[in-house]
């Protein structure tokens, strides 16, 4: 098991070997940097304590089970069981040797958490069981992850915009969205917008 950090370079490498192709790569790697950016940004904004390196190493690595997703035919990631991207990240990690804290990143990051009871009454397609970031590394990343869309058009969410797109899943999602932000501030898009020529819903 790798028991360090993997460099960017071996992060890009990881990601160029489970991509099926350079538009894949672009969309899915491109997201994992602004992700990283946003939560860089709240970091410096603010005096929690926290690893940043492993924050920025998860960041990156996230996302890394979404290329079993992308569709061929249309070059575009299917919504179809995308739910499971987390945990299928979660074994590709694994089988690449990195460490549980590592791994878990992938596995807990989607939405604002997923609980044991959204999957028995929605039947989505995981092992029945929590899903919630626990360390407030795991919490930075998945709330980071919140303020961008891979979805087209490719974009920046504003919390409000966030709020609005969470109410469909149950106001308990907006509830832990929002003590997120209470807990990390909101980031400011407009840099991010123009370094990564992106719009802001």
């Amino acid at each position: 098991m790798k028991t360090e950090l993997p460099p960017y370079e071996e992060i890009v490498a990881l990601h160029r070997k489970y991509a099926p192709s350079d538009a894949a790569f672009d969309l899915v790697f491109t997201h994992c940097q602004v992700v990283r950016d946003i939560a860089e940004q709240l970091i410096a904004k603010s005096d929690i304590v926290i690893d940043t390196e492993f924050v920025k190493a998860g960041c990156l690595l996230h996302d890394i089970g979404a290329y079993a997703f992308w569709s061929e035919s249309d070059g575009k990631l299917v919504s179809k069981d995308y739910v499971k991207h987390g945990i299928d990240g979660y074994d590709i990690l694994r089988q690449e040797g990195f460490s549980e804290q590592i791994c878990r990143v992938a596995s807990h990051h989607t939405g604002v958490g997923i609980s044991a009871q959204d999957i028995r009454e929605t039947g989505l397609p995981l092992p029945v069981k929590d899903y919630f970031a626990e360390s407030i590394e795991e919490r930075l990343v998945m709330y980071a992850d919140k303020f961008h869309t891979k979805s087209p058009p490719t974009r920046l969410m504003t919390t409000e915009a966030y709020c609005e797109f969470a109410k469909k899943y149950g106001p308990d999602k907006v509830g832990r969205f929002k003590q997120l932000e209470q807990e990390f501030g909101a980031p400011d898009l407009a840099p991010l917008a123009k370094k990564h020529s992106l719009e802001v819903a």
